[in-house]
């Protein structure tokens, strides 16, 4: 399972996710104006987690050959590690030596995605992959998820595992996480790169007051409410479980669609035949969707201290360059790599992320960051 973009909620609704059910059936051309940037994220990080709910699927013999010339991940459908957090199984990937970074996917994926970027990242560096609580081969919790779960997920891998000054990598979802856990937990982590990452600016004249609920409201309304939701968003989750439909959503994401192979789409699917997919699917669609006006890139970044790297897909259908732009010019210790790639571009063009990543890194001095904290 999994999740990440603008939410139901007055400012982050069109800030991090949409938990809003009838939006899944409006098709793109028929949102009006006013809408439509934040819509379109809102549907799309919403299809991701659609992708999230599937079935495995059966047969995928897994034998797409990797990008050519490319070492990628062998793919484990057991896994690899588990670490216990809060009492909860938690998977993630460790290869190589040197300073660590940490990979955080986005919504609806997993470890797995960054396939064709730790084999290379790890001849110089100590790498981590790790999939958020919910998604992936990590447990199927059944929690009241909320950003700040994700944070201290990763805030505490970084101090019961990495256990030393590291930098941060996430994708969509898994920027905006690796975002507040850099904030979260300045004096380890020496820097923070962002591929196409999930979040909006906040509207400082925006009421952030959430009206109190009437009776009605209360006690008729909110349960014909959830009972639509779980309605709909069942149909979307039997949906979803079609191959040919998750390979289709890839496809709108990805420029170079080469990468989306059996090996891609059985790491998106195969989790979510565990027993609490459906739930946790529900849950991240409706509930933690519906509760993050609080979370905006303008408060994270203005108590971020640690270089920042903005590797962004400009040909994204979901998260435009004109982001990245802002988040540069909000945030002036910033450096931007524009690549020709879509949502997704440490898969689609590893080679060109891995190279800017590493360029970047070998810029970085660890002890003068900490020292600057």
């Amino acid at each position: 399972m999994s999740s990440s973009s603008c939410s139901l909620s007055p400012s982050l609704r069109s800030r991090l996710f949409n938990s809003s059910a009838t939006r899944f059936l409006v098709p793109p051309a028929r949102l009006n104006q006013h809408r439509s940037r934040c819509e379109m994220n809102r549907r799309s990080f919403a299809f991701r987690g659609i992708l999230a709910s599937g079935v495995s699927v059966t047969g995928s013999s897994l034998a797409t050959e990797p990008t050519q010339g490319m070492e990628r991940l062998p793919f484990k459908p057991e896994g690899y590690n588990f670490w216990t957090w809060r009492g909860h199984k938690i998977h993630y990937v460790v290869q190589g030596e040197g300073l660590p970074i940490v990979l955080i996917h986005g919504f609806g994926a997993s470890a797995f995605h960054w396939r064709y970027n730790i084999p290379e990242l790890a001849k110089k560096y100590k790498v981590y992959a790790v999939d958020l609580l919910g998604f992936g081969w990590s447990e199927k919790a059944v929690i009241e998820y909320d950003a700040m779960v994700w944070r201290d997920q990763v805030v505490d891998f970084l101090k019961e595992i990495v256990k030393e000054p590291a930098v941060l990598v996430g994708n969509s979802l898994g920027g905006f996480t690796a975002l507040v856990a850099a904030v979260g937990f300045p004096e380890q982590v020496v820097g923070l790169a962002l591929l196409n990452s999930a979040g909006q600016f906040g509207n400082p004249n925006e009421n952030m007051d959430e009206p109190e609920e009437s009776i009605l409201q209360k006690f008729v309304l909110k349960p014909l409410k959830e009972v639509f939701q779980r309605v709909v968003l069942g149909f979307l989750f039997w949906q979803a479980k079609q191959p040919a439909r998750i390979e289709s959503v890839l496809k709108s994401v990805y420029i170079n669609t080469s990468n989306v192979d059996d090996y891609l789409v059985e790491s998106i699917t195969m989790p979510a035949a565990d027993p609490n997919a459906g739930e946790v699917y529900y849950r991240l669609m409706t509930r933690f969707m519906l509760n993050q006006s609080k979370y905006t890139l303008n408060s994270a970044l203005s108590e971020l201290r640690c270089p920042l790297l903005l590797l962004w897909g400009d040909l994204d259908p979901w998260v435009g360059p004109a982001k990245a732009n802002r988040i540069k010019e909000f945030y002036p210790n910033t450096t931007l790599v524009n690549l020709k790639a879509g949502h997704c571009p440490h898969d689609e063009v590893p080679e060109l992320v891995n190279k800017s990543l590493i360029d970047w890194l070998s810029s970085l001095k660890p002890e003068a960051s900490l020292q600057t904290l």
